[in-house]
Parts: structure tokens; C-alpha cells; sequence
């Protein structure tokens, strides 16, 4: 009886030593981490996200590391520029861990040495620069400390995806320095640009006065060529029906049997012609019977109404 029931309780002891073994052999590894394994306290290999198996008691987690995108908040520091500007910067880090065994075993805290590899580089990038550049060109900044850090960075299984640098803060005296010196370039640009629209203005002024006055001229030539030709378009017919008139005076005269009148001005000497001289003869020194004289008039003669 004691010897069957020191069996029963040695089989239930080994049960249960088995199934502790196993459970402890058993490991859960969550998603975005992994676990190292140690055998005798030596790195033997990692296990992946997933159910892993290690050898109880032989074998042991060592680290567990975390394999996703991580951020390190730099704090501010000071810095000072090539041109002895004392400023004010912080930064972020983004790194992922790409070989967990070198970022378990070659540093001791990765966190404190990527913040420490970061603020000695960004004292290092500022001091190289003006302070101008260091405002003006800040993914210059970051490009250069992408470089440097990921450089360093690499002998731990760390890569370095990105760092921006998030403030620049200058002393409040230069501050105030580069707002009034921004207020000038503004007000020299607003002055610039209303002389440059004062002059615009004054050429198409210029340039509306010029074709108006070219307008003007053109009319005033039309209005002349239309006066021109409607003289001369009404002088033709009044010279044909003052030629058809005396020609019907002289051939009534004939017909009717009574002395045929000359039609014109009476005969004076060379000297004392009037149409000579460019008058016409006064109406009580005519003859009676007779009509009004031809005038000439600019080379053409007309015929006068009587």
C-alpha cells in the first residue's frame, strides 16, 4: 500500500515537472518584437513573432527587443553658429532596429546612445554654418545629420529613417534684429512695385493719348478728302448747266431776228481787265443787256449765279 502510493505520487510529480518543463519551453512572441536566446548565458539566435520553443533550464530569453519604427525626442540644446549666433534647437529621431542580436549586444542602452549620437552631431552641423544658412537651409540640416547618424548608427543593427530638426529659436536681440529687417524688405517691395505701377500707367497714358491723337489725325484727313471730293463733285454739274444755259441765251437771240448780244464782260484794256486783275466789275459800271462776267477763281472758272 505505502509503496503504491509513493509510485502514485512520484507519477503525478513527474506529470507535473513535465508539464512545467513544457510550458516554460513554450514562448509567445507578440507581433513587431523579437526575443533573443541564450544557452549557458551565450546568444544562440532569436526568435521570431509567433510560438518558439527553447530548451528549459538549458536556454533562456535574453532580450526582447522591439523591431517597429521608434522615435527619440532630442531635447533642446544650445548651439552655437559659425558666426558666433548662440541658438536654440531640439530635434526627433526615427530609427528601426533591423538586427536585434547588435542592438541587444553591442551597446548597452541604444535609446540614451542614439539621443547622445544626435545632440553631439546637431552641435556639430550648427557650429559649421551661419546663422542665415542654419535658418534658411534646414533639410540641408537634416540630410547631413541623416548621413553622419545612420553612419554611426549602423554597427548596432540600427537604421536611421529619418531626423528633423522641429525648432530653431535665435536670441530674442537677433529676433527682433531680422523682424525689423524683414519689415524693411517688405515696405522696400511695396515701394518698388508702386513706382513700378506708377510708370506703367504713365506709358499707357502716353500710349492712349498717342493713338487718340493718331485717331484724331486720320479723321481730320478723311473729313478733308470728303470735302475735297464733294466740291468737286458738285463744281461738274454746275459747270455743265452754266454751258447749256448760254449756249440756249445765244440761240434764242439768233431765232428771234433781234442783235445778237455777246455773252461776257465788256472789252477793256490789258491793264484795266477786271478778270485780269481778279475782281469782277461793279453793277452800275456795267452795260445794260449784259450779264455777270466770269469769275476766275484758283485757276478754275465758274459761272455766277445771277
Amino acid at each position: 500500500m505505502d509503496l503504491t502510493i509513493g509510485l502514485s505520487t512520484f507519477a503525478v510529480g513527474a506529470a507535473a515537472l513535465a508539464v512545467i518543463t513544457l510550458a516554460a519551453g513554450v514562448k509567445m512572441i507578440p507581433q513587431g518584437h523579437v526575443f533573443t536566446v541564450e544557452r549557458f548565458g551565450r546568444y544562440n539566435r532569436t526568435l521570431e513573432s509567433g510560438l518558439g520553443l527553447i530548451i528549459p533550464f538549458v536556454e533562456r530569453i535574453g532580450r526582447r527587443v522591439n523591431v517597429m519604427e521608434q522615435v527619440i525626442d532630442v531635447l533642446s540644446q544650445q548651439a552655437f553658429t559659425r558666426d558666433n549666433a548662440g541658438v536654440t534647437i531640439d530635434a526627433v529621431v526615427f530609427y528601426q532596429v533591423l538586427d536585434a542580436a547588435r542592438a541587444s549586444y553591442e551597446v548597452a542602452n541604444l535609446d540614451l546612445a542614439m539621443t547622445t549620437l544626435t545632440m553631439t552631431n546637431i552641435r556639430t552641423v550648427v557650429g559649421s554654418m551661419d546663422l542665415d544658412q542654419l535658418l534658411a537651409h534646414r533639410d540641408e540640416i537634416n540630410e547631413r545629420l541623416l548621413r553622419v547618424l545612420d553612419a554611426a548608427a549602423s554597427p548596432w543593427g540600427v537604421k536611421i529613417n529619418r531626423i528633423e530638426i522641429k525648432d530653431i529659436v535665435p536670441p530674442a536681440d537677433l529676433a527682433g534684429a531680422m523682424a525689423r529687417q524683414m519689415k524693411a524688405e517688405r515696405e522696400k517691395r511695396a515701394s518698388i512695385l508702386e513706382a513700378e505701377g506708377r510708370r506703367e500707367a504713365a506709358f499707357r497714358d502716353a500710349e492712349a493719348r498717342e493713338r487718340s491723337a493718331e485717331a484724331e489725325a486720320a479723321a481730320t484727313g478723311m473729313v478733308s478728302r470728303a470735302i475735297a471730293e464733294g466740291d468737286i463733285a458738285a463744281a461738274k454739274p454746275a459747270r455743265r448747266e452754266a454751258g447749256a444755259g448760254g449756249r440756249a441765251l445765244g440761240d434764242g437771240a439768233a431765232g428771234g431776228g433781234g442783235v445778237r448780244r455777246r455773252i461776257g464782260p465788256p472789252r477793256h484794256s490789258d491793264g484795266d481787265h477786271p478778270i485780269r486783275r481778279g475782281r469782277t466789275v461793279p453793277r452800275a459800271d456795267r452795260p445794260r443787256g449784259a450779264v455777270r462776267p466770269f469769275i476766275v477763281r484758283r485757276g478754275e472758272r465758274l459761272l455766277a449765279a445771277g
